[in-house]
């Protein structure tokens, strides 16, 4: 039932999953000990009936086929293994790297790029706040 969507809506699926779980990891810090599979998929469940279009384009019908839930679970579940497993750029972990020494923080793990990338707004969010003092 997903894969007979447009594909504009697919696409649109793809990025609001993404979206969402960087916003709910950014959210507790990426603390994986923190992450709670019914509170991800409650604010999933928020975003996509306030915030994303695609939903509004659905036909009811399919919206409330069991089937078209149990196969956008499993999309979730593809998506999120998938951004877990992409490791950091390079540039990322040099600008990490920069960013640990400029603000002389200690250095810390992080496992993927979608981490990678949340440390970096964090690090230079830190950064301007310094600065502004």
């Amino acid at each position: 039932m997903l894969k007979q969507l447009p594909h504009g809506i697919k696409m649109n699926i793809t990025r609001s999953i993404k979206k969402v779980f960087e916003q709910y990891m950014a959210n507790i810090q990426w603390d994986e000990q923190k992450y709670d599979a019914v509170q991800f998929m409650n604010e999933w469940r928020n975003y996509i009936h306030n915030y994303a279009p695609w939903f509004q384009q659905l036909d009811d019908s399919v919206k409330i086929n069991p089937q078209f839930h149990e196969q956008l679970a499993q999309r979730i579940n593809e998506i999120i293994e998938q951004m877990l497993n992409e490791p950091p750029t390079d540039e990322q972990i040099a600008e990490i790297n920069r960013l640990v020494q400029k603000l002389g923080v200690d250095d810390f793990p992080y496992s993927c790029k979608a981490e990678a990338k949340y440390h970096i707004d964090r690090l230079r969010n830190q950064l301007k706040k310094n600065s502004a003092i």
